[in-house]
């Protein structure tokens, strides 16, 4: 009877809710539920009340207020999370409305009728208490309840499937140990095929919400590989719906993840073999040449660049024949027959059997030989720069850029190259060479700058600066190659060094492709006197300086180790001599103020005027100061001599030398008191490496008093020299001053000889007005001048001796007279000559005319 009433009871709560549990009764309907649910251990009538009030759950909750939401969260989120405990509930039936109720959380339709006063919650708040509360990772445990249920295990797998597309729900799923669980029920038997469908599809969904390493972690054991195997080989095999295709290739990209992780047991399981024969044999899978087949082939050719990482696939491999099976698409483009890929299709799967032969040729060199894959390459190559009427489509990844054109073919095939030439292996670069690589490479090279001139792009600068790498690796130590490289690559570099400097920060790769040309003049020129000489008379040095002058950190030290380099033959230090930049620069105050910049980032210690500071260790770093003395083994280089190789001091220092230290054009003061230094580099490096020496073995052991002695006498030498450089530093510094006085004097007496004249011309000006404009000041100079006349006399008197008078007569004038007298010319009709007959000679009758004629009569 006590039961009856309790499901009377049970029933009019049901029906009282039947659109809607209030928020604020939730907390005594989820302690009905509990209590019913201990019933139904005993009796089965409690299995409908309980389902009929879990179904209640998948109503709306009803609100007063709108700030109910909030202030019921806890005990909402408490409630939805007591659904998945109630999954405990040996009851088929429960188990499955407890599900329907979760699904329902995701298509929330609103109720027929609303309790008076009351309105729905928003549509999103079940979802979000379901986060809180952590129903997924419960719901991720009760799957070990229903082991042997079909039905019940797909239901869960249902809602499991809605909860995965949020993050919070995935982070908790993994907590249940969710992917490893899942990727077990993969296999399973179903003849309606949801099992391996939701759970491949919540396997997605983690890999997209959650930590990607977490989730293959958890499916890196042999149990679930083994699974995801079998499950792929059978719709591989027997799966011929458009759903089965998709639904294995999707497996297909889980089990590459896999691959990815070093800990999968791939190899063990047998999976990575399978992969393996499946990209290069898959005629046998009878390919129906559809979207769906067409990724799979990709997928697998993508799988094979992942096993390519694994060391331990590479035996297998070598085996299975991938390098033929790849190979075999490194052909020209041919028009594809009936029930075939489209040319669409075709070149993608082209240039991406191409792309992962890139990374699988350095790994099978000698069935890469054994293939004679260089010359199927270059054959290629040839084709990619013919006229042939190929268009691409460049609509793939490894396409892009490839449209109406064959860069992509070139790119892939190039990076073949670049990957096998990088080994620097003897067989694989004699084979190129003897092929004629090297003028096969510089035409490609050609080719691409003239494309690159008309429209450049980030494909055309990568081409270029993978042949400038090729022909790099391929001249490199062999004189031959380079005699061959001579005139006309020493033609192609030179355009590529004169490259306008403001492309450098373009972000298309002019700054790789820059120094993929320096790198090839150091490789392929340097060391060859025909590439050498050509290349000073294309004035490269004047090129390299002027790169130089651009003061960038990254391209100063290449440089000046190619200068150095070149500096070998003897012609080079007169070009350096020779060139000028801007303001008239010349290269030996362009190196020392690049050494003044290094040493400013290097932190060395100097005054204002740049003189040493530190007498022991003149040339020592802040960061070399700082490091604490470490006994090491003698063939270990100390920090002293590791620094030599991190900066670019040892390189200007050795051009210096080339160049000499005595009369350098161009320096000031400032100048020669760093070239004290730089002169001087090679004996504070070795006073150094003397330091290091002597404070190791202090450090060590307690020298002798003789081998103290010798130390302490070494080390004096040493500063001495830095006290001796510091006085020439000194020197020069007062020199430069005293010269700078005598410069100021001689400028303060050319003022002082201006300002005197200026006066001696104002006076004269005062006393020629005085004697204009006053009489008696005129008279006063009469007479001065008529005694400074008679002054000027002999005063020895000869006889019959004339004296002239100084006076003119008759002259009106107020000033003396000059020294300057005009005569008339005669005029020119007189005495002939070419003016005779102009109108201008006979204009005016010459007042002489008369006298002359009588003369002549």
């Amino acid at each position: 009877d006590l039961e009856k009433e309790q499901l009377k009871t049970l029933k009019k709560i049901v029906k009282r809710f039947e659109n809607g549990l209030p928020l604020k009764d939730l907390a005594q309907i989820v302690d009905i539920l509990n209590l019913c649910a201990e019933k139904l251990n005993e009796q089965e009538a409690f299995t409908e009340p309980l389902c009929e009030l879990i179904k209640l759950f998948g109503l709306p909750f009803q609100k007063k207020k709108l700030s109910d939401e909030v202030s019921y969260s806890v005990a909402v989120s408490k409630s939805i999370a007591q659904l998945g405990y109630l999954m405990r509930v040996p009851s088929s039936q429960v188990r499955i409305q407890i599900c329907k109720c979760i699904v329902s959380f995701y298509n929330m339709e609103l109720p027929r009728k609303l309790l008076s006063g009351y309105q729905p919650t928003s549509a999103s708040y079940k979802i979000q208490m379901a986060e809180l509360g952590g129903l997924a990772e419960t719901l991720v445990l009760s799957l070990a309840l229903v082991e042997n249920q079909l039905t019940e295990k797909l239901w869960i797998l249902k809602a499991l499937q809605h909860l995965s597309s949020s993050g919070v729900n995935c982070r908790l799923m993994m907590k249940a140990q969710a992917a490893s669980r899942l990727c077990l029920y993969l296999n399973g038997v179903d003849p309606s095929g949801q099992l391996v469908f939701r759970s491949s599809e919540i396997l997605w969904n983690l890999l997209e919400n959650t930590s990607k390493e977490e989730v293959v972690n958890q499916l890196s054991n042999l149990e679930c590989v083994h699974a995801l195997k079998e499950v792929f080989v059978d719709l591989l095999m027997c799966g011929f719906r458009h759903y089965d295709r998709q639904l294995r290739n999707d497996l297909l990209v889980i089990a590459t993840l896999l691959a990815e992780n070093p800990a999968a047991p791939m190899i063990e399981s047998g999976f990575t073999k399978l992969l393996i024969v499946l990209a290069t044999f898959t005629e046998g899978l009878k390919l129906s040449y559809c979207y769906e087949d067409f990724e799979l082939k990709k997928l697998l050719f993508n799988a094979i660049g992942v096993l390519s990482k694994d060391p331990r696939a590479i035996q297998l491999l070598s085996e299975n024949d991938v390098m033929p099976a790849l190979l075999c698409y490194v052909k020209p483009n041919q028009k594809p027959g009936f029930h075939d890929w489209s040319a669409a299709q075709y070149e993608e799967l082209q240039l991406h059997a191409i792309a992962i032969l890139a990374s699988v040729a350095p790994l099978l060199v000698n069935k890469y030989l054994s293939c004679q894959a260089n010359t199927l390459l270059l054959g290629f190559l040839e084709w990619c720069v013919g006229q042939d009427t190929f268009f691409g489509q460049g609509n793939s990844f490894h396409g892009t850029g490839g449209r109406g054109n064959k860069l992509a073919q070139m790119r892939y095939s190039l990076r073949v190259l670049r990957s096998v030439v990088s080994l620097y292996d003897d067989a694989v670069n004699l084979n190129l060479c003897d092929q004629g690589a090297i003028s096969q490479l510089l035409d490609i090279l050609k080719y691409a700058a003239n494309k690159s001139k008309e429209k450049e792009d980030a494909i055309l600068l990568e081409i270029q600066a993978d042949i400038l790498f090729l022909l790099s690796v391929l001249c490199e130590n062999d004189l031959h190659r380079k005699e061959l490289f001579s005139y006309e690559g020493v033609d192609i570099l030179i355009p590529f060094i004169q490259m306008d400097p403001k492309k450098l920060y373009s972000g298309l790769g002019h700054n790789r492709l820059l120094f993929s040309a320096l790198d090839c003049l150091w490789s392929c020129v340097i060391g060859c006197y025909i590439a050498e000489d050509y290349f000073l008379e294309k004035h490269g040095i004047f090129l390299l300086l002027d790169l130089l002058a651009l003061k960038q950190k990254n391209l100063c030290n290449i440089i000046l180790g190619i200068m150095v380099e070149f500096c070998d033959n003897p012609k080079t230090t007169s070009h350096i001599s020779t060139w000028r930049g801007e303001k008239d620069q010349t290269a030996a105050h362009l190196l020392i103020q690049l050494w003044r910049q290094e040493e400013l980032e290097l932190g060395v210690e100097r005054d204002r005027y740049g003189r040493i500071v530190d007498m022991k260790r003149p040339i020592a770093s802040s960061f070399q100061k700082q490091q604490e003395v470490i006994p090491m083994p003698a063939n270990c280089p100390s920090f002293a001599i590791v620094e030599i190789s991190e900066n670019i001091r040892a390189k200007i220092y050795s051009l210096l030398c080339k160049l000499g230290f005595e009369n350098l054009p161009g320096l000031s003061a400032k100048d020669f008191v760093t070239l004290a230094i730089i002169q001087r580099y090679i004996d504070f490096k070795v006073g150094e490496v003397w330091s290091e020496l002597c404070a190791e073995i202090k450090e060590e052991f307690r020298p002798v008093a003789s081998d103290e002695e010798a130390l302490k006498v070494i080390s004096e030498v040493s500063e001495d020299t830095g006290r001796m450089v510091a006085a020439l530093q000194t020197e020069a510094l007062e020199s430069q001053h005293h010269q700078e006085l005598q410069e100021e004097e001689k400028a303060y007496k050319k003022i002082q000889a201006i300002h005197k004249q200026r006066e001696t011309v104002n006076k004269s000006w005062e006393n020629f007005l005085a004697r204009t404009s006053n009489y008696e000041a005129l008279k006063k100079a009469k007479k001065l001048q008529e005694k400074s006349i008679e002054a000027s006399r002999s005063k020895l008197k000869t006889q019959n001796e004339a004296v002239h008078s100084t006076d003119i007569k008759g002259l009106s004038a107020t000033i003396g007279s000059g020294r300057l007298v005009t005569v008339k010319s005669t005029p020119p009709q007189l005495i002939g000559g070419p003016l005779a007959v102009t109108d201008l000679a006979l204009g005016k009758p010459s007042v002489c005319e008369g006298a002359l004629k009588k003369i002549r009569s």
